[in-house]
């Protein structure tokens, strides 16, 4: 999972780049990287770590130029742990490109073997970004063959790309001399939106929250299978390059992912968080009686508008009753202590008076491994809670993903094989409450009418795109065990961009 941003300006980027990635943080924290253009020439910073350690003022002083592009990475393909697979990418072969992604291609191995084969192009890494600007730029020399390179002919090569490559993708690309270019995929699973200054100032951004923290006012989301060029005048051009797209959102992004206070796909993050409250309580209501409840806690944070609607429904006290470190990060592991489980107690800490003799509800966005909300209820019982019942706002995930949310394997997640009572006894709630997939489903479409469906795959199995295999799955999994050597290997959990807990 990662976060996009790209921006044609009147003055110089780097600053404006720099807030929109702060804002777009949550999205990814293990690398961060900038590019602008000024001419025809590229200048490109990106390290390992968050965007406030990544760019000192020499970095932000080596960036001039009115055009870039920018990312937040947490890693779903490719080495976690290497600096040269953090983005943006750069090809210099046609015009110099330079791109960055957020999402996962599927074929991305099928699609290295074809480009080294056919269109004679080196991979160097494994990363799915590099093997994309490759099919982007081979595809681009294609169209573009002894002919100037109109909106016409990059719209052509961004349809031929969109041929070739399968997944979930948003793309911002920087071509020199010529503009900048988003694309998104056939099915929208992963965001992207744009939107302009009052002065006329340019941004493509993966979260609406970037462009509103930064002056832009949103225009809309691009389409599935959209592109969008605009040249290096500030003409906007665009084009519909798919012939059947067809909008199904992530709905991670909805449970977890995204700001609350972002609007996806014309879908507040924020209201669908409620609703979700809402057929939760619910939920709890056919479960047990809610006089058994004294208070509702959420587990922080982006559990809270659940939490908040859902002891409005049943009518019982909201309180906080943990409070978050904000400042622990990753902390040094010594030699041979790479094992040593990390407790989720330096990150949050129970407020004991909102727990002892009471019966609480806990509320979790969602419970992927089971450990962290094992930890959790121990830490209520400890704090003097009579009772610990747990509901989870998200359903079981039961299932991998494959459209670059970097969950675990199938055998670690807790609810994979697993009966909802043998969840319960595991984590060690007196209750556990998940919410419905259809009424997930259901609330959240009600926000946005004439959506296709969700990409839930997670949740219910149902892989979108129609071409995910078992090869996938296996891929996914070698992936994870290699890199499972790595010094703070322990401490990398995606799912915890928000929380600060391992989910």
């Amino acid at each position: 999972m990662c976060g996009i941003v790209g921006t044609l300006a009147a003055s110089p980027v780097n600053q404006l780049l720099y807030d929109a990635l702060l804002l777009l943080q949550h999205r990814g924290q293990d690398a961060a990287g900038i590019v602008t253009m000024q001419g025809h020439k590229c200048f490109m910073h990106k390290a390992r770590g968050m965007v406030r350690d990544v760019f000192r003022t020499r970095n932000m002083r080596a960036l001039p130029g009115n055009i870039g592009l920018g990312q937040v990475r947490y890693p779903t393909a490719g080495n976690a742990y290497s600096e040269e697979e953090a983005q943006p990418f750069y090809v210099n072969a046609p015009f110099g490109i330079v791109l960055v992604h957020n999402g996962n291609l599927t074929n991305a191995h099928a699609l290295k073997d074809e480009l080294f084969d056919i269109d004679r192009r080196h991979i160097n890494t494994e990363s799915d970004t590099e093997v994309l600007i490759n099919v982007l730029a081979h595809e681009l020399e294609l169209a573009a063959r002894d002919l100037p390179l109109t909106p016409k002919e990059i719209f052509n090569a961004v349809r031929a790309v969109q041929k070739r490559i399968k997944g979930s993708y948003a793309v911002i690309a920087l071509i020199a001399g010529q503009g900048l270019l988003a694309f998104r995929d056939p099915f929208g699973i992963r965001p992207l939106c744009f939107g302009r200054a009052a002065n006329g100032d340019f941004m493509v951004a993966s979260e609406s929250v970037a462009l509103e923290g930064t002056g832009h006012q949103m225009e809309r989301d691009l389409a599935p299978g959209e592109a969008l060029f605009i040249d290096l005048t500030g003409k906007l051009h665009t084009e519909q390059c798919n012939d059947a797209p067809s909008l199904n959102p992530c709905m991670f992004e909805f449970v977890y992912l995204a700001r609350p206070d972002s609007v996806m796909d014309g879908i507040s993050v924020y209201q669908a968080r409620l609703n979700m409250g809402e057929t939760l309580a619910q939920r709890v209501i056919s479960t047990m009686p809610p006089n058994e409840i004294d208070v509702v806690i959420p587990i922080p944070e982006s559990s809270r508008p659940s939490a908040m609607q859902l002891a409005h429904r049943i009518g019982k006290p909201y309180r906080e009753g943990f409070v978050k470190n904000r400042y622990v990060g990753r902390t040094f592991i010594m030699p041979g202590q790479g094992a040593r489980k990390k407790s989720v107690r330096q990150k949050l800490n129970a407020i004991g008076v909102e727990f002892k003799g009471r019966n609480v509800l806990l509320v979790d966005d969602s419970i992927v491994r089971g450990t962290t909300s094992k930890e959790i209820v121990q830490m209520a019982r400890d704090a003097g809670a009579r009772k610990v019942y747990l509901a989870s706002a998200a359903p079981p995930v039961r299932f991998p993903n494959v459209y670059g949310i970097d969950m675990p394997t199938q055998e670690e997640l807790i609810a994979h094989g697993r009966s909802i009572e043998e969840i319960r006894a595991y984590i060690g709630a007196d209750a556990l409450i998940y919410q419905d997939v259809d009424a997930m489903k259901r609330v959240v479409a009600a926000l946005r009418p004439g959506l296709a469906g969700f990409e839930a795959s997670c949740f219910d199995g149902h892989y979108v795109t129609g071409d995910v295999s078992l090869a996938d799955f296996a891929a996914i999994r070698e992936q994870r065990t290699s890199q499972g050597d790595e010094e703070d290997a322990a401490a990398r959990s995606r799912l915890a961009l928000q929380s600060g807990t391992e989910g």
